[in-house]
């Protein structure tokens, strides 16, 4: 008899089997764990605690902070991404997007910031009102004075000293 006809019985057997993933994928999987692991790393410890992260995760990477050599650093890394293999990545990926809206938010409230404060040093106290209306906070009197030295800096060609002291003061003022 020949030994590769398949019987009906093989064909059950076969159709119980698991396909998975082959190994190229797996290893790609895992590459994109370990780079999520690094970009977890390198974020500042109060955005990571916003993370929804395992206390053993947030231990080693808090041990990797502490490694002094590359290569133990190389090692510790991979072990980052071995646990994040248990971690909820969909959960972490909506934070990451959560954080990416929010410094794009903070980027574009900056830019009409600094919109504002060229329109202050050209436009002087037209532009004041229309600056309070928006940010009532501010001490106009410190303002004035600020935008006053930022225009005559501008105009002797000087480092912008007041101008980035402006930049802060509304920055204050709106509450960025």
């Amino acid at each position: 008899m020949n030994r590769y006809l398949m019987t009906d019985h093989s064909r059950d057997e076969e159709s119980e089997y698991v396909v998975r993933p082959n190994k190229t994928q797996l290893k790609r999987e895992m590459a994109e764990l370990k780079a999520l692991g690094e970009q977890i790393i390198a974020m500042p410890e109060r955005q990571r605690a916003r993370l929804p992260l395992s206390a053993e995760l947030l231990a080693a990477i808090d041990e990797f902070h502490r490694i002094p050599s590359r290569e133990a650093r190389r090692r510790h890394l991979q072990y980052v991404g071995k646990l994040m293999r248990s971690e909820d990545i969909a959960g972490i990926r909506d934070t990451l997007a959560t954080f990416e809206r929010e410094q794009q938010g903070r980027e574009v409230h900056l830019q009409r910031l600094g919109q504002w404060r060229e329109r202050l040093i050209e436009d002087g106290d037209a532009a004041v009102t229309d600056f309070v209306e928006h940010y009532p906070a501010v001490d106009l009197q410190t303002l004035r004075q600020v935008m006053r030295n930022a225009r005559r800096e501008r105009e002797q060609g000087k480092p912008g000293n007041s101008a980035r002291k402006l930049m802060r003061l509304l920055r204050d003022a709106a509450g960025i």
